[in-house]
């Protein structure tokens, strides 16, 4: 049996890795790990191994026209950096200069790696450390040696986006684009253009491109679920004027926090009276514009997420003739445009299949421990950010039904105090540690129907139906429970890089 904590054949007790923390990721979740660090763990050396030559994440990659949060800023914002400009859904290059702020502001942007893309991690059982394989921008390969990993990778593939198959892409004669690979510069002024799909991505990108495009028609193959909600936040501006910055921001980040979760919660008890709210406020932006279905969707809110429509902006995109939603079902491309089954043709002079994202588990990394490969889908979910029998490694994936950045804080918080456990007690390992004939009872681990959540489902890892071993989508709970729970709470295992002594303290329940 390969030891968790340790291995005796190999020897390598007393190797002091090259950094504390591997902390995969400059985006959003990997700042934020970072920014926890400086706060209650400033012993702990770290680094950021970031594979773009910039931070940012999802909010670098991402350059299609329009984009922008869809969730508030005072929810997508951390805990402890306030979100100080006026709108609360914020486009891109805002988000970019938050983080900037930050990283800058608390020291971090020394601390980071760029065009470092981790390859393979290997965790070293008599060592008590992960061998990381990185690969710079030229293709060279090296090591990093690291204590413990944070995956800050955030959940879907850089490289490759979901491709739906279209027929006939080769015969149309004009420019066919995926949003997350929008070319530079890109001039589509008096240009048809036609979305496919409906949400978040095409949501946006259909009313930013209206403006200067002949014509954007929004493909549809089922409708969407949309929210309606200001583009500012009329308290939290207020609040500002009267309050210190840092409590007008905890006042108003409270409140979205309760009305996203009440509003959830009254989607799933009482779907028909929540249906009856968005549709009248879709209603009422689109007069006699408004067709019920072409707004009606097959399934009940927040069984997908919300898309948002901030300032009702691409419903007054359709008022005013620039827009349109088609609802309908692709043949093929052909050389002008789009056929449809039901023998309708979209022309266009260009194309942008914003059908959706492959998702990626942990980063596409290929992690083994001791050199045998992590199968994810053979893991449980430990208390949302560790995994059974894997040790020292953690991630975030964000809620799907509220702000990515509320996991993000719960998670490097969590870890935190985890660290600065395993140092009170001198452990260099920790595991959550689950019997084989653990007997749990399992448990969707994604109750949303959406096309991106159902292709990966068979790659995720498990989801059991109690805590600690399940990812929940509850984040008011979870925050009071993850942090009323012990850190060394029976579950979590501990142990060092002597090699007898953490064969026998880590895994003495599985021998």
């Amino acid at each position: 049996m390969n030891a968790i904590g340790g291995n005796t054949e190999f020897g390598k007790a007393g190797e002091v890795p090259d950094i504390d923390v591997a902390i995969v990721g400059a985006g959003i979740s990997g700042i934020g790990m970072a920014a926890h660090m400086e706060m209650m763990c400033p012993g702990r050396s770290y680094a950021l191994l970031e594979r773009r030559a910039d931070l940012g994440g999802t909010w670098d990659l991402f350059r299609y026209p329009g984009i922008r949060s869809d969730s508030d800023m005072h929810t997508l914002g951390f805990v402890f950096e306030p979100w100080k400009h006026e709108k609360s859904i914020a486009d891109g290059p805002s988000i970019l200069e938050y983080l900037n702020r930050i990283v800058d502001e608390r020291g971090i942007r020394p601390k980071i790696r760029f065009n470092t893309k981790v390859v393979s991690a290997d965790w070293d059982g008599a060592a008590a450390l992960w061998r990381i394989a990185v690969e710079d921008e030229t293709g060279k390969h090296s090591e990093v040696t690291a204590r413990f990993v944070y995956l800050g990778s955030g959940y879907y593939d850089y490289d490759d986006p979901y491709d739906a198959g279209f027929a006939g892409r080769e015969a149309f004669k004009g420019d066919l684009i995926h949003p997350q690979f929008w070319p530079k510069d890109y001039d589509y002024s008096g240009k048809r253009v036609v979305v496919i799909g409906s949400g978040a991505t095409a949501v946006t990108i259909v009313p930013s491109m209206a403006a200067r495009a002949a014509k954007v028609t929004m493909l549809q193959r089922t409708p969407t679920w949309y929210a309606i909600r200001p583009a500012k936040d009329k308290l939290a501006n207020t609040l500002r004027k009267f309050l210190p910055e840092g409590l007008a921001y905890a006042i108003t980040r409270f409140k979205n926090i309760r009305l996203q979760d009440f509003f959830f919660k009254r989607a799933r008890q009482r779907p028909e009276k929540v249906k009856e709210f968005l549709s009248g406020k879709i209603q009422d932006a689109l007069g006699d514009k408004y067709d019920a279905a072409t707004f009606t969707p097959p399934y009940d809110p927040w069984d997908q997420r919300l898309c948002l429509v901030p300032d009702a902006d691409m419903f007054e995109a359709i008022k005013a003739g620039k827009a349109e939603i088609v609802t309908g079902h692709i043949d093929r491309f052909d050389e002008t445009g789009v056929l449809l089954k039901d023998g309708r043709h979209l022309d266009a002079d260009i194309i942008i299949t914003a059908t959706g994202l492959r998702l990626a588990v942990a980063g596409k990394i290929a992690f083994s421990v001791n050199g045998e490969p992590v199968d994810w889908s053979q893991r449980f979910f430990y208390k949302g950010c560790m995994f059974s029998n894997v040790p020292n490694l953690a991630l975030v994936f964000g809620y799907l039904n509220a702000s990515w950045t509320l996991r993000a804080d719960i998670n490097s918080d969590y870890v935190c105090r985890l660290l600065n456990h395993m140092e009170k007690i001198g452990a260099e390992v920790a595991v959550p540690f689950l019997a084989e004939d653990h007997g749990l009872e399992e448990d969707d681990i994604f109750d949303f129907s959406s096309g991106y959540i159902q292709r990966s489902k068979h790659l995720q890892p498990r989801n059991a139906k109690d805590l600690p071993w399940r990812l929940n989508q509850e984040y008011v709970k979870d925050k009071a429970w993850l942090k009323a729970s012990p850190i060394d709470d029976g579950v979590m295992r501990f142990g060092h890089a002597d090699p007898q002594a953490a064969r026998v303290e880590v895994l003495e329940a599985a021998e």
